[in-house]
């Protein structure tokens, strides 16, 4: 049912479909509200089965012609896409914080540039395939490997980083000769129907599709018989529904689902300077982070001096300038349950509650005494929480550090060199760094395993992950 039509929003934003921006083909909109405020600010599609076959019969069409195109045709595009989003700078900060209620000048000085950079690497790695060479493998037949585009690549993105994620998923399936149909999240889909009104500047119609949406929306997208690979950011439930689903049309399906960050910290760190940088990297954008530091190992000889600083950095953050809202009620009550179910043997160091503001804020919280068996350790928060075990020794840590069944992103904070390469070997995580925590750069990979979901953002792998093999024997 459709959401009622009285609410005090701006204008309406509509599906990007075939080059054309069009409205739900029920009439069907639903409110957007902003994280800050806590108001209804503008409305959109709710879009159904006619909606996504119409994007998915439009993407199926432009890939006739998209996926014959040269490299250098697409590195042109992606190049013009990349620029567009800087020239468009200020309407993206509107678009995306109207959504999420994060602090503008975050948005603008530290996403922007990133997502700009993930474009133009795709742009170029489109020109640089590897592939095995040309050779005679067997007497008298020479061997040459073909990559080429999968097909219609149906993509459902988060609400944490809308337009991050909207261009980490497009870049690489675009780059390869893919078509796409895009599914933002039903809260943040303004700027991902920004960026393709602004790609298709660049793009031929059809090439890239945005239909906004619920779950019902990428049910019925996934489930399309012309989609060939689905690639989802997301929870864990969702990639299981959706690996579930794909396995009756046997579709490919690449998943970066939830994380549950470790964090070893050994004795010979400086204490202040290691608190500092994890509690910025902790509570950016609320703790809402696959990759967020939730869980701090922190060795027992300085745990309390730790825990102190650690505790007076989350304290001296600012609602609105260094972190932003929860995204939406149900996020804000999920987080708040977490902690009304601490065992007794934890305890909040400080924070704990939600902040008496306008908005969905809350308090950047510290959790202490917890066990490894608790709900607080074991499950991805998602929310400006951490919590802080101790351990006595590197087996320890290392043990505690990898028995979740998260396996996204871990760091290790040491002055010892051989104790850091230790770690990296033994983190069962699809990332580690070392002496510093979430930072991303194109030219590598972004992905987990075990329940974090298989498959990679960015770099090559990335790319790769929207092609197929095809070996020609003459």
């Amino acid at each position: 049912m459709a959401d009622t039509p009285h609410d005090p929003a701006g204008p309406a934003l509509l599906n990007h479909i075939g080059g054309a921006d069009r409205p739900a083909a029920s009439g069907e909109t639903m409110a957007l509200t902003d994280p800050a405020t806590g108001r209804v600010h503008r409305r959109a599609p709710r879009s159904g089965p006619a909606d996504t076959d119409a994007a998915c019969f439009a993407a199926a069409a432009a890939y006739e012609h998209w996926s014959t195109t040269t490299p250098a045709a697409r590195q042109r595009a992606l190049l013009g896409i990349a620029d567009a989003i800087e020239a468009h700078a200020e309407e993206f900060t509107a678009a995306e914080t109207g959504d999420t209620g994060k602090p503008a000048e975050q948005f603008r000085q530290d996403e922007l540039p990133a997502i700009a950079d993930a474009v133009r690497y795709f742009a170029g790695a489109a020109r640089n395939l590897p592939g095995a060479a040309a050779a005679e493998y067997t007497e008298g037949r020479t061997s040459l490997l073909r990559r080429e585009p999968v097909g219609v690549c149906a993509q459902i993105t988060p609400w944490n980083y809308p337009l991050m994620m909207a261009a980490w998923k497009i870049a690489p399936a675009i780059a390869a000769g893919n078509t796409t149909v895009l599914k933002p999240a039903d809260t943040t889909p303004s700027s991902s129907v920004l960026l393709a009104r602004i790609a298709a500047e660049h793009l031929p119609p059809g090439v890239l599709n945005v239909v906004c949406g619920d779950r019902d929306t990428g049910r019925a997208l996934t489930a399309h018989p012309a989609v060939a690979l689905i690639a989802v950011t997301g929870s864990v439930r969702a990639g299981q529904e959706i690996a579930a689903a794909a396995a009756a049309g046997l579709k490919r399906v690449h998943l970066e689902l939830g994380g549950n960050a470790p964090v070893i910290v050994h004795e010979d760190v400086d204490v202040k300077a290691t608190a500092s940088a994890l509690a910025a990297v902790a509570y950016y954008n609320a703790g809402q982070d696959c990759t967020a530091p939730t869980r701090l190992l922190v060795h027992r000889r300085i745990h309390d001096a730790f825990l102190e600083a650690f505790a007076a950095e989350a304290a001296g953050l600012r609602a609105g300038a260094d972190f932003g809202p929860l995204n939406n009620t149900a996020q804000l009550a999920s987080v708040q349950g977490l902690l009304d179910r601490l065992p007794a043997h934890a305890r909040t160091v400080t924070g704990g509650s939600r902040l008496p503001r306008p908005g969905f804020y809350h308090e950047p919280t510290v959790v202490a005494g917890v066990r490894q068996d608790d709900e607080i350790v074991q499950e991805e928060i998602f929310g400006p929480v951490v919590s802080v075990q101790t351990f006595a020794d590197e087996a320890e840590a290392l043990h505690l550090a990898n028995g979740v069944r998260f396996g996204l992103a871990a760091s290790v904070w040491t002055a010892d060199h051989d104790r850091a390469m230790r770690a990296t070997r033994a983190l069962h995580t699809g990332i580690v760094w070392v002496n510093t925590h979430g930072t991303t750069v194109s030219e590598m990979p972004h992905g987990g395993v075990k329940h974090s979901g298989y498959g990679s953002d960015l770099s090559l792998a990335g790319l790769l992950d929207y092609t197929q093999a095809k070996h020609v024997m003459l």
